[in-house]
């Protein structure tokens, strides 16, 4: 099972009722908000059906989802994630920790004291296309696949 990367791009205006729920079941509240899920068929459902225009989703690398640990992993009380942390929990290091999370050794809810939200600034650069449509009309939202981990790249 493989691990999205879920990031909301578009804000609050014209969200249907249905968007508004599948948003806060997956905890994106406002815009930059970004959170990690499993590849299952109702996620997957909820993501292409009501929430296709609203966020953009991908396989999130190994690498990439270090790199994201360590800058903008928080801990509950508003702390950094850090390596201290991770070795009192059984991890010896950030790549140690997002290989378990990919690999499904782990769930992220799972992880005692780490919030399940990441707080994202916009990329450095700009977006390649516009957040107004699709990412197979040269857009952003949407599935990217592999490509959400050089949007990360441009966030990290």
């Amino acid at each position: 099972m493989t691990l999205l990367f879920v990031l909301r791009i578009r804000g609050k205006p014209d969200r249907t009722p249905d968007e508004e729920k599948a948003l806060e079941l997956l905890r994106l509240h406002k815009t930059w908000h970004a959170t990690l899920v499993q590849d299952t068929p109702s996620i997957r459902g909820m993501l292409e059906k009501s929430l296709n225009s609203v966020v953009t989703y991908g396989e999130i690398r190994h690498e990439v989802l270090a790199q994201l640990l360590k800058k903008y992993g928080r801990l509950e009380g508003n702390k950094r994630l850090t390596e201290e942390y991770l070795k009192s929990i059984g991890y010896d290091s950030f790549e140690t920790l997002a290989s378990a999370l990919i690999e499904g050794k782990v769930k992220f809810e799972e992880i005692p004291g780490l919030k399940p939200v990441f707080r994202l600034h916009p990329p450095s650069g700009g977006f390649r296309g516009t957040i107004k449509k699709n990412f197979k009309a040269r857009g952003v939202t949407g599935y990217m696949g592999e490509e959400i981990n050089n949007l990360l790249l441009k966030i990290l």
